[in-house]
């Protein structure tokens, strides 16, 4: 037996079997690191660097190479997270597909914009790397479909990032409805009420120094350099974001679509806009979209309702505490936003944040069952690449998409400003060749997310 393997030899040996008969010579610097796992962040602007914070707390787990196209991130972030701390300073990549070539690395973080999330982690899964990706895990549907087809033809694990799923607060709350704790739970709500100030005007200008912009533009059509289509203001511009629906909202809808037991919609309605500023953003700033789903076994009519609604600006509580004003979670839930879920059943309603769940029964609102808990998604994908199975554990991703395919329906059905049938069997709109167009986008080669993965 050769008693020499690379880490990914080795990595899906330790999966594959529980004896211990399989040796692997350490890397001299990381002296008994068998069991070390070594992640690579893609992008780390913003949630990039949480994203190297929390896997750089799990034990034997090491963010071991940075890539980014913007070269000025690189000094700061390394001291910020890396030297500073003691821990050895990653490697650093301006071009994804050098990373791939990297045989020291066994999984992929990619906290991108949204127009590059399927091509990065396509990318990633066809050169053997384990992947997570943050949400929305697709920038159109066509995409969310092909990312699920290559999670099912290569043997390696990819999670999407919708986050609150690897809490045991929506666990225990999706078995709560599911169980009836509700009675029939005909309607969910998920609220996105964020403050956000205008963007303001920019003008194109030179690309700067150290910036790869060609890179960053990667599938999205070729423009002028912009700051507010750059760091985080891309989020408002349709080639690269899908709005605040898509961005924190995406979180909500999953577990809207989770709590309800629901997969994909027949009905979709959307009406908003861009209200108070005029600047350069494209997506709407308040958006209330709903969707209709079959219930066979429900009542009457025969359906479930999820609504969501964006608000980004004064607004009132929807029943929910004034949050925190600091810690990890306080973007999510404090004195200035509004995030979570509202459920409601023939025998109450419930309330949802991000780690607590809170019911109220009967005509009385009585107080009911609550639950909660935080889970670590990092640790969920860490452990997965030592010991899981793809092929169970890939349903992350799956479901993820159903997600995000809420988002880009209600964006469509907002675009458009008319109300569409959706057939979830062909995953196209019946007689709507003016909506089927926006299922994909046309891509700028070389970067083309491909037709078969």
């Amino acid at each position: 037996m050769n008693t020499t393997l690379n880490r990914r030899q080795f990595l899906k040996a330790t999966a594959a079997t529980a004896a211990g008969a399989m040796l692997w010579k350490p890397n001299s610097l990381w002296a008994g690191a068998n069991n070390r796992v070594r992640i690579a962040v893609i992008g780390i602007h913003g949630m990039g660097q949480s994203h190297i914070r929390s896997f750089s707390t799990l034990p034997d787990v090491e963010v071991a190479a940075l890539c980014d196209v913007d070269e000025n991130l690189f000094g700061d972030v390394i001291k910020k997270n890396f030297t500073s701390r003691k821990l050895r300073a990653p490697k650093t990549y301006t071009d994804l597909r050098k990373l791939y070539e990297d045989k020291d690395i066994d999984g992929v973080s990619i906290v991108t914009p949204n127009h590059w999330h399927t091509l990065a982690a396509i990318w990633a899964i066809q050169a053997g790397k384990h992947v997570t990706v943050e949400k929305p895990c697709c920038h159109n549907i066509f995409e969310g479909q092909k990312l699920v087809e290559a999670s099912k033809k290569y043997k390696v694990c990819v999670q999407d990032g919708a986050e609150q799923r690897s809490n045991p607060c929506s666990q225990t709350m999706a078995k709560f409805l599911s169980d009836g704790g509700l009675g029939e739970v005909y309607m969910a709500k998920g609220l996105c009420y964020k403050w956000r100030k205008t963007i303001g005007h920019f003008e194109d200008e030179p690309v700067p120094k150290g910036v790869h912009y060609d890179l960053w533009m990667g599938p999205a059509p070729e423009r002028p350099f912009n700051k507010n289509r750059f760091h985080y203001e891309w989020h408002w511009n349709w080639d690269y974001g899908n709005g605040d629906m898509g961005n924190q909202g995406v979180h909500e809808m999953d577990i809207a679509r989770y709590g309800l037991g629901v997969k994909l919609p027949t009905k979709i309605c959307a009406m908003g806009g861009h209200f108070m500023f005029n600047d350069d953003q494209q997506t709407p700033n308040v958006l209330m979209a709903m969707f209709e789903f079959p219930n066979p076994d429900g009542g009457a009519d025969k359906k479930k309702i999820l609504q969501f609604e964006v608000r980004g600006w004064i607004t009132n509580r929807e029943g929910f505490s004034e949050g925190v004003k600091d810690g990890p979670d306080a973007y999510k839930s404090s004195d200035r936003n509004t995030v979570g879920n509202l459920f409601y059943g023939s025998k109450g309603y419930m309330t949802k944040d991000v780690k607590e769940w809170k019911t109220y029964m009967g005509e009385k609102r009585e107080p009911g069952e609550t639950g909660s808990g935080a889970g670590n998604h990092y640790e969920v994908f860490a452990n997965a690449i030592r010991s899981g199975d793809p092929k169970t554990f890939n349903k992350s991703i799956e479901e993820g998409f159903y997600s995000c395919a809420l988002i880009h329906l209600g964006n469509i059905a907002y675009r458009l400003g008319r109300s569409l049938e959706f057939d979830p069997k062909t995953m196209r709109f019946p007689r709507d060749e003016e909506a089927n167009a926006m299922l994909t986008r046309k891509y700028r080669a070389p970067f083309v997310v491909p037709d078969k993965v």
